[in-house]
């Protein structure tokens, strides 16, 4: 038994609309969560206030913080961080939550230490930290030798986009203190879902991470995309998604956690239209760290006017992942 009454602590790695069912899940067991969280975010309201400001971008932080709040006492909270501005001369698109964390930021010159006064203010429990402390842009290398810099390219709709054959952070950055004590002490850390390159392997490229892994003795688990992304994945198989994770952490994943539950042909039509499509499960079926449970959020996902970044209309649901993630977690 852990302090405070926890039995295990986890991690959990990505990018803040990806991860946010899982860490809503996990909040409701007797864990600690932590979440380690990308900052390369540069599009949407994020973006916006990057380039006025110049901070590390608190979007994906913003909507961690919002996953661990308490729904049950204080609703509130939750709703105040994720609302977001749908008029207004300059504030059409901007999210109120990021707007409170950048004046943190301007206000301690920190964005560990405005996180931890979030935290304390809207009495957040589990912690945030972002993957590291320096201000940096995703770098993403293509097969035919071209770079781009910026996450937000990955947004950008194209009809025949280049192949990613890798995604680095730019300038070199080391992994944050904070992050790397974190993996290091976890009992289970948990990899995804979300967007392939842009938040997973964002965050799985900072100096230093492999040595933490290399020095954890947790379990880890990666949590499978349930559609490919056609400017990230385009052709990407199940087997793929693993092997990438696997290079990125340098060892091999504990288990590998995967929707089993078939997508509406209506669905599939929307996402076709984006040329995206259910990832092809290749894994072998004597695979034992292939868990397949049914973890398909049904509720339809209503994606603001104001919000000009492309979501993910399919997520897993935290409900269905709550009893899986029990299981797996031996609690």
């Amino acid at each position: 038994m852990k302090s405070n009454g926890f039995k295990k602590s986890v991690v959990v790695m990505g990018g803040g609309t990806g991860i946010y069912p899982v860490v809503s899940a996990l909040k409701n067991l007797p864990v600690k969560v932590t979440t380690i969280i990308a900052v390369s975010d540069s599009g949407g309201s994020t973006g916006r206030i990057r380039d006025e400001f110049g901070f590390p971008p608190v979007g994906d932080l913003r909507q961690s913080l919002a996953a661990l709040a308490d729904t049950k006492s204080q609703e509130w909270i939750q709703k105040l961080l994720l609302y977001r501005f749908e008029k207004g001369n300059g504030l059409s698109g901007h999210n109120l939550g990021n707007l409170i964390l950048t004046a943190l930021q301007d206000m301690t010159g920190s964005t560990t230490e405005a996180l931890n006064i979030a935290r304390n203010v809207f009495r957040i429990s589990g912690s945030v930290i972002p993957v590291t402390e320096s201000s940096v842009q995703l770098e993403i290398h293509y097969t035919d030798g071209s770079i781009a810099i910026g996450e937000h390219i990955l947004d950008e709709q194209t009809e025949n986009p280049k192949t990613i054959a890798s995604v680095r952070l730019t300038p070199d950055c080391v992994l944050n203190p904070a992050a790397a004590k974190a993996l290091v002490e976890a009992d289970h850390i948990i990899i995804g879902p979300g967007d392939f390159y842009a938040s997973l392997l964002a965050v799985l490229t900072a100096s230093g991470l492999k040595d933490a892994f290399k020095k954890t003795k947790a379990e880890i688990t990666y949590i499978l995309n349930l559609m490919t992304r056609h400017t990230q994945t385009k052709d990407m198989s199940a087997l793929d998604h693993i092997i990438k994770i696997e290079e990125a952490i340098g060892r091999k994943l504990s288990h590998v956690l995967q929707n089993s539950e078939p997508v509406t042909s209506a669905m599939l039509s929307q996402y076709a239209e984006q040329h995206e499509y259910v990832v092809v499960d290749d894994t072998k079926s004597d695979d034992k760290r292939i868990i397949k449970a049914s973890l398909l959020e049904k509720r339809k996902i209503d994606q603001s006017e104001a919000d000009a970044v492309h979501r993910s209309l399919l997520r897993h649901d935290g409900e269905k992942l709550l009893p899986v993630l029990e299981k797996l977690l031996d609690l």
